[in-house]
């Protein structure tokens, strides 16, 4: 299989093309310092798949993939960062209710945040009889290391869409929510209520926690609000369970300098500090007031209802799904374009007039 992967990889990224004689199976075998039978059983699963096509005498040679716009049952992937939890399985259902509708089958992959996994699920993906992708960017902040994947995309002619947002030397559609505004109602909104020390928590690793720091920035300085430097804390991925709730407790034990408010990149995260403040003996929203973001299922299944910003879900599933099989099937679609929703603020329990 990881040869097999291997192979895939220079077909995909146009090292051997369409009528090109592979290396023999000595050479292969030579190369990645494996078994004649090994190389052997791969070219045999290959051949099987319609990539490679044997000439008695000549040697093997690329082949045409089984032709993608004439399967009969044409297929969509869908590459997410996460499936099983959080607002993606709404995302999924979204999608996959309108590519049924229209006939479709989805095909589902998870890089789990990971970018070598997003490797995997994009060689994948593109061994399949593949009609269109639909993408999330794996931490969209830090730069595409996977570029010669999805420029192959092009190279193949499979058209393909990013969704919540897109690596920034990409010019393929995208179906996003507008995050820079979601950060500037959620501090407007506390601003407005006399808070002067608000708290920011965002993910650096994923444009989305860049835009909504940014609106989170933009309303203090419209509002001539002075903002503390001290009171941003960016957080990785694989710090979300740990930094920023030993932030808000730090925070929360100045009592002189203490925030009177936290503005969370997700409602996953305000869920998280709400206990922060627990632990440092203090409630919601008499001591600290909290604003979340996605409106998940998450902001009213706590003690205190969540305030937070709304994040379409399915719908934006069922957009990116509709606007993939119109490209698909040839009808006009400006590359370049984006599809974007805008977040309103829903107000609960968690925030109040200081």
């Amino acid at each position: 299989m990881q040869l097999k992967q291997e192979i895939m990889s220079w077909f995909h990224t146009g090292q051997l093309k369409t009528g090109d004689q592979m290396p023999t199976e000595l050479e292969i075998a030579e190369r990645f310092g494996v078994s004649r039978q090994t190389v052997r059983q791969t070219f045999g699963e290959l051949e099987r798949e319609g990539w490679l096509q044997r000439v008695q005498g000549k040697g093997t040679f690329v082949s045409v993939p089984l032709n993608r716009q004439t399967q009969e049952v044409q297929t969509v992937g869908i590459i997410t960062t996460y499936i099983s939890d959080y607002i993606f399985p709404h995302i999924v259902r979204g999608a996959e209710a309108a590519l049924r509708a229209r006939g479709y089958r989805m095909l589902l992959s998870s890089t789990d945040n990971d970018k070598a996994k997003e490797l995997d699920s994009l060689q994948m993906m593109m061994s399949q009889p593949l009609s269109g992708l639909i993408i999330e960017p794996t931490r969209s902040a830090e730069g595409n290391p996977n570029l010669a994947h999805y420029l192959s995309l092009d190279y193949h002619g499979i058209p393909y869409l990013m969704i919540n947002e897109r690596y920034a030397e990409m010019d393929c559609p995208c179906v996003k929510v507008d995050d820079e505004w979601g950060g500037y109602l959620a501090a407007e909104h506390l601003l407005r209520l006399g808070h002067r020390r608000i708290a920011g928590f965002f993910k650096s690793d994923d444009l989305q926690g860049v835009g909504r720091l940014k609106g989170f920035i933009r309303a203090h300085r419209e509002l001539q609000v002075p903002l503390s430097p001290e009171l941003v804390v960016h957080y990785k991925t694989e710090e979300k369970g740990t930094k920023p709730y030993e932030a808000a407790l730090g925070m929360l034990g100045a009592a002189s300098e203490r925030p009177t408010a936290f503005v969370c990149y997700n409602d996953e995260l305000a869920v998280l500090l709400l206990e922060a403040i627990r632990q440092a003996g203090l409630s919601v929203p008499q001591d600290v007031s909290v604003v979340g973001f996605d409106d998940s299922p998450l902001a009213t299944a706590t003690e205190v209802k969540l305030t937070t910003l709304t994040h379409p879900k399915e719908e934006l599933g069922t957009a990116a799904a509709e606007w993939i099989i119109a490209m698909i099937e040839k009808r006009q679609v400006n590359r370049s374009d984006n599809k974007v929703f805008k977040p309103e603020l829903i107000v609960r329990e968690s925030t109040r007039e200081l």
